[in-house]
């Protein structure tokens, strides 16, 4: 495995190696990208709107016909109401219902009243009549091209669950499905009913309940009704009572699976539509619910076939943008070889001239960037052959150069050999004051004249310590200095000079304009995101002017540098050269003394902390 994979790293370095060698490689490898992605970007934003299109003109679309539907629904159930309703004859049925037992003719009222009804709708399965009081009831039913009247007794009858639900109904009636085996009461197959409508039939004198009618119908007016809504593949359809009871599944294990996953908590009337989850995939459910019962059409559409379109946009989509790309990538081809064309021949002159050929020259053609590089490659080519024959003379300068070098170099060394000697001369004379000073003068000059130029803290504070020997014997002890510092930050790597630059500028603003004394601290700490060195004194400060045009020629150019704060502005400068633009000097003063801050970034490629 490892052996293929580093097979596979050195083929991609070879191809990216030849791919890079040539301009032309890169100017098709540039323009391809560019097509590339302009095609990719539009394919996906052209996916992107039609699939967004897509859910909101399925939303929309089903949501209207559910609505339209529901309202249908709503007319058939409002026709139902009316055949279980009496209407004009209502006080001769009661009447019937209550001679039933004693009077024949009103037995055969009612049986002429059952087959009316039978016959009023073609979706009727049968109907019951039933009795209350004397627990008996009359039912009508097709039995082989005959629709006779039969009779039954059950006194079981009120202890149905529809029953009670009727009894209890300010509307007197109700609604019961028969998707589901359910009990009846009534000695009937359901097979053929989905829909079981019972209505209370009250005495108009003392509102006693005297019989209950009840209708089965079977599933042909529905079916008609729904038929209006357009079914697609993976697509369900669920048409639910308020309380979710189904009056028609297409589906009725999906209906149990969503149903134990609380699918019908989401049914609450505050929203037309939500998205949920079986299985694997995902469905947009759109659902309805009629104003006046609370009916739902619920319809899960899964998003698959809501993208389906999008997805199809999209093949089509890209198979055009691969199309536009080969075709793109041949023009490219093209126009990239004429374009480098001509610099493949000026480099093969510029070859010639690299391996010693003075006298090679490129053809110069057309006005563009490539001529005027081909016309100054022949000047260059001209000026090489005049700059040769003053090779010697160049020579002969550079001779002259390194002995000022050298001499530069020495003056300083015996500066430094000098300073020894006097030092010398007097410690033999017991003048150990002036030998301290001359030894201070002669190490602080040695460690100026030194090559590093980021040197430890520790180096940088025993400078300190020499310079400030020399000062001392200047000013006596109205300068003070104090040390603040962990010795683990003595690796700190600073730049030389810098802890000098900032203790003279104390001197200089502090010591040097009062006749008191001044103290100096002199600290290193660590911060979490900075090494900080700071050198603060008690002195007058600085004036507001001056600080400002000191912070503002922090900013200004090299060569618009000018001043007495040279030493400052470089500092600063030092510090953002070397250790990045996030280093620099910070300076804070007042009435009450200034401190000067170097704030050196953690982890930077000269700093170990």
């Amino acid at each position: 495995m490892n052996n293929l994979t580093a097979r596979l790293a050195r083929a991609a370095r070879r191809l990216g190696d030849a791919v890079s060698r040539r301009l032309v490689n890169k100017l098709i490898l540039l323009f391809t990208s560019i097509i590339i992605l302009v095609v990719a970007s539009l394919t996906v934003i052209s996916y992107k709107i039609i699939e967004k299109e897509s859910v909101d003109h399925s939303i929309a679309s089903n949501t209207n016909n559910l609505m339209l539907v529901n309202q249908n629904f709503e007319k058939y159930f409002a026709e139902i109401e009316q055949l279980s309703l009496p209407q004009i004859r209502y006080d001769e049925i009661i009447s019937a219902i209550n001679r039933e037992s004693v009077d024949y003719a009103s037995r055969i009222y009612l049986e002429n009243y059952l087959r009316t009804l039978y016959y009023s709708r073609s979706d009727l399965e049968r109907i019951y009549l039933y009795l209350i009081d004397e627990n008996k009831y009359l039912y009508i039913s097709r039995e082989n091209y005959n629709v006779p009247v039969r009779a039954g007794i059950d006194k079981t009858i009120p202890n149905q669950e529809w029953y009670k639900q009727a009894m209890e109904s300010d509307k007197n009636r109700s609604i019961q499905s028969l998707v589901f085996p359910a009990q009846t009461g009534y000695d009937l197959n359901s097979d053929g009913s989905y829909l079981a409508y019972h209505r209370v039939l009250r005495s108009l004198a003392d509102r006693k309940p005297r019989a209950v009618l009840s209708f089965y119908f079977n599933d042909k007016a529905k079916n008609e009704i729904i038929r209006d809504i357009p079914f697609n593949k993976g697509e369900h359809l669920m048409f639910l009572s308020a309380d979710n009871v189904p009056f028609h599944l297409d589906d009725k294990e999906f209906y149990r699976q969503i149903g134990a996953g609380g699918f019908f908590r989401n049914l609450d009337g505050s929203r037309d539509r939500f998205t949920w989850k079986y299985g694997d995939e995902p469905y947009l459910v759109v659902y309805n619910v009629s104003e006046a019962d609370g009916w739902k059409l619920v319809k899960p559409i899964p998003y698959s076939e809501i993208y389906k379109t999008a997805r199809t946009t999209r093949r089509i989509g890209i198979l055009i943008g691969l199309g536009f790309l080969a075709l793109s990538v041949v023009l490219v081809t093209l126009t990239s070889n004429a374009i480098t064309r001509p610099l493949k021949k000026l480099s093969k002159q510029m070859s010639r001239f690299s391996t010693g050929t003075f006298d090679a020259e490129a053809e110069v053609k057309g006005r563009d960037e490539i001529a005027y590089l081909s016309k100054h490659f022949n000047l260059m080519v001209k000026r090489t052959n005049e700059l040769i024959n003053e090779r010697y003379k160049m020579k002969l300068v550079e001779k002259n150069a390194i002995l000022k070098a050298l001499e530069a170099e020495i003056n300083p060394h015996f500066l430094y050999n000098a300073l020894q000697a006097i030092s010398t001369k007097a410690l033999k004379n017991g003048q150990e004051e002036i030998t301290e000073m001359v030894d201070a003068l002669a190490l602080t000059l040695r460690y100026c004249i030194s090559g590093k130029d980021i040197v430890h803290a520790k180096d940088e504070l025993k400078h300190i310590e020499r310079y400030l020997v020399l000062q001392k014997a200047r000013f006596g002890s109205r300068l003070q200095v104090v040390y603040e510092f962990d010795e683990s930050l003595m690796d700190l790597a600073i730049p030389k000079l810098s802890i000098q630059s900032l203790v003279e500028n104390s001197i200089k603003h502090a010591l040097e304009k009062v006749s008191s004394s001044i103290t100096i601290v002199i600290g290193i700490r660590l911060e979490p995101a900075y090494a900080v060195i700071s050198v603060k004194d008690n002195g007058p400060g600085i004036p507001p002017d001056k600080l400002k045009a000191i912070l503002q020629s922090f900013r200004a150019e090299w060569e618009d540098r000018e001043g007495d704060s040279i030493g400052l502005r470089n500092l600063d400068s030092r510090l953002k050269l070397i250790f990045g633009d996030e280093a620099g000097l910070e300076i804070d003063t007042d009435e009450t003394g200034t401190e000067m801050r170097m704030r050196i970034p953690r982890g930077g490629s000269h700093n170990h902390v």
